[in-house]
């Protein structure tokens, strides 16, 4: 079969299944199957496949129509600047966290020096960003589970920032190495009970560690922003990833742990997204 007929037959397959982008996801898979980019599968229509080829694309078709994420079936994303390794240990990366990356790079000029902390890291994708873009920033990660620690050190060393960066397993609650200038969070936020209104390509596939934030959507919340406190410089600044409806409650929590608050970010959809804000 050549590629013509083979992005017809994905295609159909995936609006059979109600799938949302059928053409853009079909292009995708096929072009990872035969290892070339998009360009190349739009020029060479009537290229043949070979057995190996049509076998490992038809296996990707039948796994994206069960809801399984892109990422996790081309096991990359591309985040800010950068294209990360993911896979199901880890969330995929937001276009929506990339307003941290944004605001840190507003806060700080190249010439800054200082020590970075990313609290729940998984694929390091925020971290690893803001020092490709800083080369005077050091950063560390912490995150409860060993296999997320295991692909942000892979992405770290893919991004050559292995001299810069160092990782650690290790809970919230247990971490006590280090002050630092500044700590970013994305923390799991999702209520308990809103987790199984997820779009099913989330919540059947993606780390439920990596989104539930507990019974209220706060409990994890709660302990990063404790943590950061310790954690943090006087005069530091935590930028935290929030839920749409959870600004003003988190905004009391950080008054109470002892920061000042700068902003509320808003996110391309209008809705409250990110809080900056300052240690006292």
């Amino acid at each position: 079969m050549n590629i013509e007929n083979v992005l017809i037959e994905g295609i159909n397959a995936l609006q059979i299944s109600r799938v949302s982008n059928p053409q853009l996801d079909s292009e995708i898979l096929l072009s990872n199957s035969i290892n070339k980019d998009k360009k190349h599968i739009i020029l060479n229509p009537k290229e043949i496949l070979n057995t190996d080829q049509l076998t490992n694309f038809k296996n990707l078709i039948e796994r994206r129509k069960k809801g399984e994420p892109i990422a996790y079936l081309i096991n990359k994303k591309e985040f800010w600047n950068n294209e990360f390794f993911v896979n199901k240990d880890v969330l995929i990366p937001r276009p929506d966290t990339e307003l941290i990356i944004e605001e840190v790079l507003k806060i700080y000029s190249k010439n800054t020096q200082l020590q970075v902390l990313d609290i729940g890291t998984g694929s390091g994708c925020i971290l690893l960003s803001i020092l490709k873009e800083r080369s005077n920033f050091y950063g560390t990660g912490i995150d409860i589970s060993k296999k997320s620690i295991n692909v942000s050190k892979f992405n770290a060393k893919h991004l050559n920032l292995n001299n810069r960066v160092k990782f650690f397993h290790s809970s919230v609650d247990n971490f006590k190495i280090g002050k630092y200038d500044l700590i970013v969070s994305n923390p799991p936020y999702i209520e308990l009970l809103s987790l199984k209104y997820l779009e099913k390509d989330v919540v059947n596939f993606e780390p439920k560690l990596a989104l539930s934030g507990g019974f209220d959507g706060f409990s994890k919340i709660r302990k990063v922003i404790s943590k950061a406190s310790a954690l943090i410089k006087k005069n530091g600044k935590f930028i935290l990833e929030i839920g749409f409806n959870q600004k003003n409650k988190v905004m009391k929590i950080l008054k109470e742990e002892g920061f000042y608050i700068n902003k509320a970010i808003k996110d391309y959809g209008n809705n409250d997204r990110c809080i900056i804000s300052t240690k006292i």
